[in-house]
C-alpha cells in the first residue's frame, strides 16, 4: 500500500510504501500545543519506507524519558507532518491529519491519558496514563 500525504500548502509531500503499522491518539500537552488542538493521530511507520519532497523544519522537544521528540514540520505554512524518536528503532510517525486519504486509519488505543481534555471521549478504546509498556 502507499499512503500520500503534505502540508497545508503543498510544499512538502511525501510518501510511505507500507501500511500503518500502528495508529494511536496521543493526549500529551506537547502533542497539544503542536498541534493546537485536545490531541495528536498518529500512525507509526518504518523510516525506510518514506520519501518525502520539500523542506522540514525540526524541533527538539523532550518526552517524558529525557528522550529527544524530533518534530518536523513545513517552515511555510507551519504544518505538523513527522514525529522522530528514538525508540522504536528504525521507525517514525506521520501525523494523520497530514494523509491525503484518512479513511484506513483506525486508532488502536489513546496514550497519555493523564493529561486528556475532560470533554473528550476514548470511544471505547484502551487508553494509558503514559506509553504502554513495549512501545
Amino acid at each position: 500500500m502507499t499512503m500520500t500525504g503534505g502540508c497545508l500548502c503543498g510544499a512538502v509531500r511525501y510518501a510511505c510504501q507500507s501500511d500503518p503499522l500502528l495508529c494511536v491518539t496521543c493526549h500529551c500537552k506537547n502533542c497539544q500545543r503542536q498541534a493546537g488542538s485536545a490531541l495528536s493521530v498518529i500512525v507509526m511507520v518504518p523510516e525506510t519506507a518514506m520519501t518525502c519532497e520539500g523542506e522540514l523544519t525540526t524541533y527538539n522537544d523532550t518526552g517524558d524519558s529525557g528522550a529527544t521528540v524530533r518534530r518536523q514540520f513545513c517552515g511555510t505554512c507551519g504544518s505538523p507532518v513527522f514525529t522522530r524518536v528514538d525508540s522504536p528503532p528504525g521507525m517514525m510517525f506521520i501525523k494523520a491529519g497530514t494523509l491525503d486519504d484518512t479513511s484506513i486509519l483506525k486508532p488502536a488505543f489513546h496514550c497519555y491519558t493523564k493529561s486528556k481534555q475532560d470533554w473528550v471521549d476514548l470511544g471505547g478504546l484502551p487508553g494509558f496514563a503514559t506509553v504502554p509498556e513495549g512501545l
